[in-house]
């Protein structure tokens, strides 16, 4: 059609061209709708209902250049309204565009019949045109014209869905149509007075509702009663006068009648206001709805969905297919599915599936396949699951980021409820503008129970698995530390093929003096077992590791020690002992992969580490350790074989696919490289994945550090303060040099007082504080006395250092124990002092 008026209009062979039903209307008793034909050339008789008589011989087809009613109506796209001597005044300028019956003067017509044309659609919507015609001398009244109007807009929202039905595709045989009628042959109109609350209801009203007269009171509440609950708040929504003002939209909504019979209608309403701008009356239309739905399928939407559910054996398939029900028909941008465990949010399902289509915060957490996250961070979910109800927001409202980047367009936040309380939540999000109807709440409601039942059945048939899941979600730590010139990131994604878990496990440990360790690991089979074994070895690593042990002593002891569990499984494990400062890697690899790096100059490729045997095989085994030199802006890059190993993957080509991903990456945003190396993770996965990446930047400012080991002679003390002052000022430390002094005395005194072997003494001087360790090969953690007498010979040692150092503390230490204390330094005073 030219001007864009063709755009939206129903194809021609599925429309309905001339029928006979009851029509009567306020004060209508005929209706012809005209559709746009021709490319926008001409209007086209589409239906004819009511009685005929009135207007006989109506023209199948008018000109919009034409000068009849229609015509002028739909160029002008504002009613025209002709009362009986207006028509005929019409007729006389031009009798080629009215009916016979009208030019030959018969008796009842034209001086009784008024006649009205109300053009259809609007903007690129431009549908046609609708005639009405009734017996009304004086013409319709104004709450008759206002009514009509209503009743226009309801007309063209069912060619509306005609066009959106068969939009984009070849429409079917016109009898796919025919079955129902483009002018609603049962409607019927009511004035609401806002002031005294009274509701005049025309009897077609009261029969949609099944009410039978003498039962209507002319009250509002009366017939709202008749709506299903669902539908009752939208319901209220749109005849509060302000909302009215302001939308003015179809609303759709379903009635339970007597017999138990569920029907949908469609309600348009229009606020009259008076000389103050005060809303004084409401007038609406209502009209049998069930053409304004292109397909009446959601009955067996959730049909197939309670059938295919019924079959669902795990957490997971159940929530992939809440997903699939819901994000197509509802045409939704994301459907995210999650259980509630504690305080927590375990998304189990989501669409779409790549993390960049979600929230920061929905990423930040991503921590697995999906993320689980807090519910203290999204507290507006947290409110609504206390409430048990569907949350519908509408674009605008003021969410917490968490949620509005799920919706900014709209937003269904839908509890799953099961047993009497809430198992989990659905949240159905658009991007673009998006308003709710009845007919989303009904599907929505009734999905929401199907699938909290479905969770809990799942639960039930797959506990040993749920309990596994939890159990190593639960081991696995919840957020990687911050490090000192370098970024780590984690993935871990479950094995897709099968229902146990395995027993991938990674770590990051912040050691002292710089130092920090990344462990990755993986436990044989897959199991609630191989998941208690992967977090007593985690453990058991994390505390060998922080006392101080190199790393092939951390894991030749988590060796001995999985030995003696007398389990029939072992496990691999990486051991990465980095200096953040200098940039030095002791590697230590126990039958697991060998670390892969990616150089600044892009180059990658496996790491050549000398490896031991499994953990848990040979209880006397070695494992070599191998150092490596690492220059910032280095990727480092710990994997499981779950990533580069399958049926259909050799792992040497999924090592060197893992190289080339790297290679052609940008460094820059490690957690991007991390998800790029995972992309290949559509496929079936055979095997659990767990990576851990660290991008190595390097430290600005280096520590100043020095060793000193103690002689055991009678002036071992005097040595040391020797020693310590010979090493302060040559680092220009003078400000604080006599606390300095005082703390080394007493440490070095306590270490060689009350313990045997070696004792030794490091300083570390940073850029705010001076640190003074003192190591001894006693277990025994120094006590400090709650009181200490003017006789006492002792016990005053600890006191003095807690006075004189800002902080001071004790850690265990390769089967001794560290005793430290913390001085603050500043440069800028021991500058002026020098």
């Amino acid at each position: 059609m030219e001007g864009g008026r063709s755009a939206g209009c129903p194809p021609e062979d599925v429309i309905r061209k001339v029928t006979s039903h009851r029509f009567a209307f306020c004060g209508a008793e005929l209706a012809a709708v005209y559709v746009v034909a021709d490319q926008g050339r001409e209007l086209h008789l589409a239906e004819l209902t009511g009685n005929r008589g009135i207007l006989y011989g109506l023209p199948a087809i008018l000109a919009l250049a034409g000068h009849s009613p229609a015509a002028n109506a739909f160029r002008s796209g504002r009613p025209l309204w002709l009362t009986p001597k207006e028509l005929a005044s019409f007729i006389e300028d031009d009798p080629h565009h009215f009916p016979t019956r009208v030019r030959d003067g018969a008796p009842d017509s034209p001086a009784r019949i008024s006649l009205g044309a109300l053009p259809l659609g609007h903007g690129a919507q431009e549908l046609g045109c609708l005639v009405v015609a009734g017996q009304a001398g004086d013409g319709f009244s104004a709450d008759d014209r206002s009514l009509l109007e209503l009743y226009a807009d309801q007309v063209a929202a069912g060619l509306e869905s005609v066009a959106a039905r068969f939009a984009g595709r070849r429409p079917p045989a016109p009898q796919a149509h025919l079955g129902q009628s483009l002018v609603p042959d049962q409607g019927g109109a009511f004035i609401l007075e806002l002031d005294t609350g009274r509701m005049e209801a025309h009897a077609h009203v009261l029969e949609l509702l099944g009410l039978p007269p003498e039962q209507f009171d002319g009250q509002v509440e009366t017939l709202l009663a008749c709506a299903v609950p669902d539908d009752m708040p939208a319901l209220m929504a749109i005849v509060e006068p302000d909302r009215l003002a302001a939308t003015g939209q179809q609303l759709a909504f379903r009635i339970r009648r007597p017999n138990g019979e569920l029907r949908w209608l469609g309600l348009r309403c229009r606020v009259e206001v008076d000389s103050g701008g005060t809303p004084r009356r409401v007038l609406g239309v209502v009209a049998d709805a069930t053409y304004l739905r292109p397909s009446a399928d959601e009955v067996s939407l959730v049909q197939r969905l309670s059938a295919t559910l019924a079959g669902a054996a795990t957490i997971r398939e159940v929530s992939r297919l809440a997903v699939a029900a819901l994000r197509e028909p509802l045409g939704a941008s994301r459907v995210a599915v999650g259980e509630l465990e504690s305080e927590r949010l375990i998304v189990t399902a989501l669409g779409p599936p790549e993390p960049d289509a979600w929230p920061e915060v929905w990423r930040s957490e991503w921590r697995s396949e999906w993320p689980d996250v807090s519910l203290s961070d999204l507290p507006t979910l947290q409110s609504a699951l206390r409430g048990g109800h569907l949350s519908l927001w509408p674009p605008g409202e003021a969410l917490e980021p968490g949620l509005l980047g799920v919706g900014p367009g709209g937003l269904a936040v839908v509890p799953l409820p099961a047993d009497g309380r809430m198992v989990g939540v659905c949240l159905v999000g658009w991007d673009g503008e998006h308003r709710f109807g009845p007919e989303e709440r009904s599907l929505l409601t009734a999905t929401a129970g199907l699938v909290g039942q479905a969770l809990v059945r799942a639960h039930a048939l797959d506990a040993g698995h749920e309990l596994a899941t939890m159990l190593q979600r639960s081991l696995l730590p919840r957020k990687l530390p911050e490090l000192p010139g370098g970024i780590a990131v984690a993935r871990y994604l479950p094995a897709t093929a099968g229902l146990e878990v395995g027993g991938d496990w990674y770590d990051v440990i912040p050691l002292r003096d710089g130092h920090v360790a990344f462990v990755i690991g993986d436990v044989q089979g897959h199991s609630a077992g191989a998941a208690t074994i992967m977090g007593q070895m985690r453990t058991a690593v994390r505390a060998y590791a922080v006392e101080g042990h190199p790393p092939d002593v951390v894991v030749a002891r988590a060796n001995r020690l999985l030995v003696g569990m007398e389990t029939d499984l072992f496990a691999t494990c990486g051991y990465v002992d980095l200096d953040m400062e200098e940039g030095i890697a002791r590697v230590v690899r126990a039958g697991h992969l060998p670390p892969i790096l990616r150089h600044p100059d892009g180059v990658a490729e496996e790491m050549v580490v000398e490896g031991g045997p499994p953990l848990g095989v040979l209880a006397e085994a070695e494992f070599p350790m191998t150092e490596v030199g690492l220059l910032p802006g280095t990727l480092l890059v710990l994997l499981t074989d779950g990533l580069v190993e399958s049926a259909r993957l050799p792992m040497e080509e999924g090592m060197r696919r893992v190289c080339e991903v790297l290679a052609a990456a940008d460094p820059v945003d490690a957690g991007e490289v991390a998800d790029e190396l995972l992309v290949g993770g559509g496929r079936r996965r055979d095997d659990d994945v767990a990576l851990l990446m660290l991008r190595y930047d390097g430290t600005g400012d280096r520590p100043k550090r020095s060793h000193w080991t103690v002689w055991r002679v009678p002036n071992a003390v005097l040595h040391a303060r020797r020693f310590t002052a010979r090493i302060l000022r040559s680092w220009g430390v003078v400000d604080t040099l006599d606390e300095a002094l005082l703390v080394v005395s007493e440490l070095v005194t306590n270490a060689i007082a009350h313990t045997q072997g070696e004792v030794g003494m490091d300083l570390t001087l940073s850029a705010d504080r001076l640190r003074i360790a003192v190591n001894d090969a006693s277990p025994r953690s120094p006590v400090k006395p709650i009181w200490v007498s003017w006789e006492s010979t002792g016990g005053r040692g600890l006191l003095i250092v807690e006075a004189t150092a800002a902080a001071w503390g004790s850690v265990p230490l390769s089967g001794g124990k560290q005793v430290w204390a913390e001085i603050p330094w500043h440069p800028e005073s021991d500058r002026r002092a020098g």
